[in-house]
This record gives C-alpha cells, sequence and structure tokens, in this order.
C-alpha cells in the first residue's frame, strides 16, 4: 500500500515528526511512504487546508496512493476540504482509539489529524500509536465484531451515495480556481510520485494540464 503524508501550512514544521512516526510504524508492515509535503514552514509550495483536499482527492482518485495521513491545526479544516471530493473518506483523528475504530467501522481511506490541539510532550508517540492502530489490522472488519455485518452494509450504502452526489473528479479538477489547483500539486516532489504511482490516465492528463497552464 502506498501511503501519501500531506501537512498544512500552518503545521508544515511537523512534517519530518509525521514522517518519522509513519515510517517507523508502515514500513516493517510493507508499505511505502510518499511525503508530498509541505516539508517545512518555509517550503516554497505551500498548501492551505483547501488545497489539502484537492491534493488528497487526486492522490486517491488516480491511485496513486491507496491511503491519504493529512492534518491542519485541529484538523477540522482538512477533513471538511477532503470529503468534499469525490473517492475519498476522510475520518478526524486524535488518539490511537479514534483511529482503530474508524478504520474497523468507517473504512475511509484518509484520517486529518490536530497536528496543534495537544501537540506537546509525546506528541510523536501519540502518532506512532495512531498509526499503529490504524493500520494494524485489515480496515472495514467492524468494532465490535458483532457489529461487523450493519456496519459494512452501512458503509456500502455509504459508497453508493456518494456515486450519485458527487461527479468524477476530471470533470471537477477544471472548474475549479485554476491556482488554487496548481498550488495543490507544485510541491517539489509531487511530479516526481505522482507520474510514476499514477494509474488513471485520465486523470494523469488532466492535472498535466493544469500544471502547464
Amino acid at each position: 500500500m502506498k501511503i501519501a503524508l500531506i501537512n498544512e501550512n500552518s503545521q508544515a514544521a511537523k512534517n519530518a515528526v509525521a514522517e518519522k512516526a509513519l515510517k517507523k510504524v508502515v514500513e516493517p508492515m510493507g508499505h511505502t511512504v510518499r511525503n508530498y509535503g509541505m516539508y517545512s514552514a518555509d517550503d516554497a509550495a505551500r498548501l492551505t487546508y483547501v488545497q489539502i483536499g484537492i491534493l488528497a482527492a487526486i492522490l486517491l482518485n488516480s491511485g496513486a496512493a491507496d491511503y491519504v495521513i493529512t492534518g491542519c491545526g485541529t484538523g477540522e479544516g482538512a477533513m471538511l476540504a477532503c470529503n468534499s471530493f469525490p473517492g475519498v473518506i476522510c475520518g478526524h483523528v486524535e488518539d490511537p482509539l479514534d483511529a482503530y475504530t474508524f478504520a474497523q467501522i468507517n473504512d475511509g481511506n484518509a484520517i486529518a489529524v490536530p497536528f496543534a490541539k495537544g501537540f506537546g510532550w509525546g506528541g510523536d508517540l501519540n502518532l506512532e500509536y495512531i498509526f499503529e492502530k490504524l493500520f494494524c489490522e485489515p480496515s472495514g472488519q467492524g468494532y465490535p465484531r458483532e457489529r461487523a455485518v450493519p456496519e459494512q452494509r452501512n458503509k456500502k450504502i455509504l459508497d453508493g451515495v456518494k456515486k450519485v452526489t458527487y461527479r468524477p473528479l476530471e470533470d471537477i479538477l477544471p472548474e475549479l480556481d485554476a491556482e488554487l489547483v496548481k498550488g495543490a500539486i507544485s510541491g517539489e516532489r509531487f511530479a516526481e510520485y505522482f507520474f510514476k504511482d499514477c494509474k488513471n490516465d485520465s486523470l494523469k492528463d488532466v492535472v498535466k494540464s493544469l500544471l502547464n497552464k
């Protein structure tokens, strides 16, 4: 599984901490981490939480990433932005219990972490424990297990609703503000990672055209 890490501008200084914790947990599991930045507070490619949603949607809908780890100061803005797009089910995760129940009950493909709220001593450990519980078992098995059948049924219903209520991302991106989208995909390593990992040719063409505007 390819797991993308994305940090918003106010929390860019936490990128190295988040990457270290994420790699420590998931690389021994056989997963690959793609760090899409921001890489530092001084990063030239600055991402707002709205742009996080755009970037997360591009990565997930294209198959360039299977899961997105992101966040902002409170995690709320990043979660709302991610859930504004098709193909993304993003949970707000503050602690390991949130991570485990979101994975098992909601079976999503992205989480938004509050990187400023309560991030003092042990903040790096909390991230490790979150990632451990997020990926410790195959997601969508239900919790508690006796609730698995109705929870899995509700997830399928939600997926069906989202197919009706959202348009394809290829149709959405060209109608958004061009500079907003271009800013979301102008990170230092975006092109290197995205074009190598993308599995959706039509979305790849749209992204390429937007980058060249």
